[in-house]
């Protein structure tokens, strides 16, 4: 088990305030890691990083508008000066929107082409790219570590009405792969890349496709998505976990470029 030991390692979670993120932060912090909360909601980020601390770990929350290049910079600083190293990078920043989303009322082609565009922006600059450029030069030029971007599995199987979202999604893996070669190539096994793709959880984003606002009863997407899930079932954001101490843990030390799916079988299912 001391495989997965995170003792003395930082790591950052950028979209730490929202569902996933709190989970994420939490298993990172029971493996030992100190944990550094980022969120646009400074509110959220300190909110969670106070209870990231029941742990016996180093736990700060901080402000980061995360599609703004100059506040991650701001941000990775006082992370540094603060934690000394960062270890791991965790990018959970992403999410869709009824803008960008189709319906019975509002067809792809009438779709806003600004929601279109914040919904990639949110989900692949912010989600991925951004922070890499600017917490990965940090870790590339220090001892190293390990970036871990959430795609979703959208990147397998693209879902109906959500276009900018999937297109983002896919983006995000294939840009991890990406990353992951030239961080191995420049760097050797200094620095791994690798994606979570989560299934099916609900999320502030989501919970508007798959719940009904007043009844919380299943939608009828939401019924489809539990019938197409072999597990039957939406999954806890403690699912994440495990998976999430392996790709930051020794344990995957010869991992890098990949994107696991973490879905109950969603993506390996056709349907009959």
């Amino acid at each position: 088990m001391e495989l997965f030991d995170l003792k003395g390692k930082n790591a950052v979670i950028l979209g730490g305030g929202g569902i996933l993120g709190t989970d994420m932060a939490q298993g990172l912090a029971s493996a030992g890691a100190c944990i550094a909360v980022c969120d646009l909601r400074e509110e959220m980020a300190k909110k969670v990083a106070g209870t990231v601390q029941v742990h016996n770990v180093k736990a700060e929350g901080y402000q980061m508008d995360a599609m703004d290049i100059n506040s991650i910079r701001e941000v990775c600083g006082r992370i540094g000066k603060e934690f000394g190293h960062i270890d791991i990078l965790v990018n959970a920043v992403g999410g869709n929107m009824k803008a960008a989303t189709t319906s019975d009322t509002l067809s792809f082609f009438d779709l806003s082409a600004d929601a279109l565009q914040k919904v990639v922006d949110l989900n692949l600059m912010a989600g991925a790219v951004l922070p890499s450029q600017v917490f990965g030069r940090v870790m590339a030029e220090a001892a190293g570590g390990v970036i871990i971007n959430i795609s979703s599995m959208n990147y397998y199987r693209p879902l109906t009405r959500t276009p900018g979202y999937a297109a983002a999604k896919a983006a995000v893996s294939n840009f991890t792969q990406w990353l992951a070669v030239y961080m191995a190539q420049v760097y050797g096994d200094k620095l791994r890349v690798n994606a979570i793709a989560p299934g099916f959880f609900l999320t502030d984003q989501n919970r508007f496709l798959m719940t009904d606002a007043q009844s919380g009863e299943l939608t009828p997407r939401g019924r489809q998505v539990i019938q197409h899930t072999p597990m039957g079932k939406f999954g806890d954001p403690g699912d994440l976990v495990g998976t999430l101490i392996w790709l930051s843990s020794r344990a995957s030390a010869f991992v890098t470029g990949i994107t696991v799916p973490v879905d109950g079988g969603f993506s390996s299912f056709g349907g009959v």
